[in-house]
């Protein structure tokens, strides 16, 4: 596709390294970008992705078919996750360089649908600026709503700084109870706020609020292995399917869907591509609901 061409939906967020002992490199590429620029290409539509990183020879692998900008930094954003009887603990290891407005090629900025995939604090308000009012943007929330220590870079929930700024532009946002550390005060002030609101809910589906009003959808019936990245895909789906409907149902279906397939599957490679999504649409169960 090339910089000086438009791509149909835009990416901005950066890739990670996932600590992963008993890999064969020590570490597995994820991040919401990864996972929403994967997904967006695999359902067939023209995908561009803006990220920092230190120079990473894999990722050439992992995006054929995107187009990336990779904004060179010292390091590329690392995570760790520790798992102890309690739960899980989140580590940041190493942090790339935050995005810019003129980290975006500009025949990019004219992308109709435009996802902000934050990780760890890098995008900024500004690049809201950068895209018409034509243009439909969403978010994932995560990457704004997480700060770490800067002794051991343990990670802990935070409010959303100036949440209302990025509220008076952003069309669509996506997040879960958990990225608030279950404050669902907080889950209720942002939906309510927000133009539009998906909160997802993992096996029991998501809750879209528009308007005032809430409406639940049922999740896929099928056996979880590994809900890594579904979260990411099923937001990226979100906002293509209600991108060309304007329908919150169908999107939501949409959405849930292709997210389904994410968590009976492991890691990147589990995302389906259009026609089996299609199928299970046609086909597929809904988990009943209290299961």
């Amino acid at each position: 596709m090339g910089n000086d061409t438009t791509p149909e939906i835009l990416i901005l967020g950066n890739v990670t390294r996932d600590v992963a002992p008993g890999t064969p490199d020590g570490f597995t590429f994820g991040g919401t970008a990864t996972f929403a620029s994967l997904a967006a290409s695999r359902l067939g539509r023209r995908t561009a992705l803006v990220t920092a990183a230190a120079h990473e020879p894999g990722l050439s692998g992992i995006f054929r078919d995107i187009d990336v900008e990779v904004v060179q930094s010292s390091a590329t954003t690392t995570f760790e996750n520790v798992y102890a009887p309690n739960g899980r603990v989140q580590y940041v290891r190493a942090v790339a360089s935050p995005l810019v407005p003129a980290d975006i090629p500009d025949a990019w900025r004219r992308a109709p649908m435009v996802h902000f995939g934050p990780i760890a604090q890098e995008l900024t308000r500004d690049l809201l600026d950068v895209f018409p009012s034509t243009a439909l943007i969403g978010a994932t929330l995560q990457g704004w709503l997480r700060a770490w220590s800067p002794d051991n870079g343990r990670v802990r929930p935070v409010a959303w700084r100036h949440a209302e700024t990025y509220l008076d532009r952003l069309d669509v946002i996506t997040f879960s109870a958990e990225d608030l550390g279950g404050d669902m005060v907080l889950v209720e002030e942002y939906a309510t706020r927000a133009r539009l609101a998906v909160v997802t809910e993992n096996r029991h589906g998501c809750v879209v609020w528009q308007h005032g009003s809430r409406r639940r959808f049922p999740a896929y019936d099928v056996e979880e292995v590994d809900p890594t990245g579904a979260g990411d895909v099923f937001a990226t789906a979100f906002l293509i399917r209600y991108g060309e409907t304007r329908d919150i149902e169908t999107a939501a279906q949409f959405a849930n869907c292709v997210a389904s397939f994410v968590v009976e599957g492991r890691g990147a490679e589990a995302i389906p591509t259009g026609a089996m999504v299609g199928e299970r649409l046609r086909d597929g169960s809904l988990r009943p609901p209290g299961s």
